[in-house]
């Protein structure tokens, strides 16, 4: 094999002295589609420190990190390097500058070796390099930085810990002397978060510089100099680690003052319901093979809606996917009603009375290669008057079509359409008309307005509310904070895959929130059946 001269060692390269500011971003603007993702965001990296990056999902931090990382281009703004303007057109160009990031989702190839994956991409310097001179390279760096993996193992022998390692040594391979960590703990075993931070701290005292993006507050607090956070695109603040308090960070990342007051609508009691909607000790394992949903339960009666609040990646989607029949669960159980429905397939859980708006619109939600009508009817097609005897009535399901169509606005639908060419909004309108006029006792919702309009926001939180009204139970799975208070009855908190605390809005508690969201503090309602009233 041949590959191109890896880049000289970090340890011999020149770097800015401890302390000294080497990276500046100053009043970056990055918009998307109309909608500003970075607002004048202004953020410095110093020589020798670990640096959080601390905001909930949609604060902008991922826009950041790829704009440093040569992935998106600034529309206005400037990214300064020792000093001088850098314009990062690509991964190629930031690399050349030292600068490396580490995805949540690696970027491996299984096939190939570890000393294969490093040199994978990098351009012929002119050079013939053997394979045993690279594994020879990539042994001496991990010993360097305590980063235990063999060159010649193939990636998919390798546990998720060691992949995440092979990422960390391919930006040292290739000279990194600035490393972004996106969430670089969220698919790691505890005792992999320790080795990976004792790895991190390494390379600080070795006077690289590591961005640590992150939503939990306890990693932020114990592995970082410095904080800053982003709120809504903007920034919230920097401060130094060891002045600040977990209560403060949530603070600035939630900002309670913009929050709706607890107790903006009458609390309402259920006691006397009847539960529609029983979770018991649910477990589920996620993607990677690791624990997901780890024992949540929860209940939901008649009338009430439950939200679930919670920074993605808590286990927030592999929980209500099993509710929905989409994941299979390992342990504890799903009660609809009197009906255990913990092994039903989707669509017996849809003809048992349960309505389903999942977060993913085209996919999960409607097939994108269908027309609105066929999408309309996709749980009714073999029913009267849609079918009879197995042949479908083209013109009953025309009819439906334009019925739900006008009862539920869903606007610029034309017969024959392809649901793929409608805005979000519409296609969410479109799913409600859908679940909302089958017979159910339940609707499970999951981030139903994200990405929509002020009016498309109004209109589905209006279904949800008629929902309640009518006495159906409504479990609300949403990262706007302001939506789940606004409309709950009961606010139950997901953290690490677990139900860590329970409020009314009565009770509600907005700094609590934002510290149980963020793994600093644990509530003591976390064991047993979380419900409101």
């Amino acid at each position: 094999m041949t590959a191109g001269r890896p880049p000289p060692s970090i340890t011999v390269r020149a770097l800015a002295s401890v302390g000294e500011t080497i990276l500046e971003v100053r009043d970056l603007n990055k918009s998307f589609y109309g909608v500003a993702a970075n607002d004048r965001v202004n953020f410095d990296l110093r020589a020798g420190e670990v640096h959080g990056l601390l905001g909930e999902n949609g604060a902008g931090k991922s826009t950041l990190c790829s704009v440093l990382a040569g992935l998106y281009r600034p529309d206005s703004g400037e990214v300064r390097l020792d000093g001088q303007q850098v314009g990062l057109r690509s991964p190629h160009d930031a690399a050349e500058h030292g600068i490396g990031m580490v995805y949540q989702h690696f970027r491996l190839v299984p096939s190939l070796t570890v000393a294969e994956n490093l040199v994978l991409g990098l351009k012929d310097q002119g050079v013939r390099l053997t394979l045993r001179a690279v594994e020879t390279r990539v042994s001496q760096i991990a010993e360097e930085y305590g980063l235990s993996v063999h060159p010649s193992a193939y990636v998919w022998q390798l546990s998720v810990g060691e992949q995440q390692r092979v990422e960390i040594l391919k930006q040292l391979y290739r000279g990194a002397r600035i490393l972004i960590l996106d969430e670089p703990t969220a698919v790691l075993a505890p005792q992999e978060c320790d080795k990976l931070f004792e790895v991190v701290r390494h390379m600080a005292d070795q006077d690289h510089s590591v961005v640590l993006v992150s939503h939990k507050m306890e990693e932020i607090l114990g592995h970082t100099d410095r904080v800053t956070v982003l709120r809504g695109g903007r920034n919230a603040g920097t401060v130094d680690t060891a002045d600040t308090t977990a209560s403060q960070l949530a603070t600035m990342m939630i900002g309670a003052e913009h929050m709706p007051e607890a107790g903006r609508h009458t609390p309402r009691r259920f006691d006397d319901a009847e539960a529609v909607l029983t979770v018991s000790d649910l477990k589920v394992t996620g993607d990677r093979g690791t624990p997901a949903v780890n024992g949540a339960s929860l209940e939901v009666r008649r009338g009430q809606i439950v939200g679930i609040a919670g920074v993605a990646g808590n286990g927030q989607r592999e929980f209500q996917e099993a509710i929905a029949g989409l994941r299979t669960v390992t342990g504890g159980s799903v009660r609809l009603l009197d009906r255990d429905i913990t092994a039903a397939r989707p669509r017996r859980r849809s003809q048992a009375g349960l309505a389903y708006v999942p977060e993913d619109r085209l996919g999960t939600g409607l097939a994108s290669g269908l027309t609105i009508e066929e999408n309309l009817v996709l749980k009714s097609y073999r029913e009267r008057p849609h079918s009879r005897l197995g042949v479908l009535s083209s013109s009953a399901i025309a009819a439906t079509a334009r019925e739900l169509v006008e009862d539920f606005d869903v606007r610029g639908a034309r017969r024959g359409m392809a649901v793929s060419l409608m805005s979000g909004g519409n296609l969410q309108r479109a799913i409600l008309a859908r679940e909302l006029t089958r017979p159910h006792d339940v609707l499970l919702a999951a981030s139903p307005t994200r990405g929509l309009d002020v009016a498309a926001t109004a209109a589905v939180r209006g279904h949800i509310r008629a929902e309640s009204e009518a006495g159906r139970g409504v479990l609300l799975f949403s990262e706007d904070l302001a939506e789940i208070t606004e409309l709950s009855d009961s606010i139950l908190v997901m953290a690490r895959g677990r139900i860590v605390g329970s409020y009314t809005p009565d009770t509600l508690d907005i700094e609590e929130l934002g510290l149980l969201m963020t793994g600093a503090r644990d509530h003591a309602d976390s064991s047993g059946v979380a419900a409101g009233g």
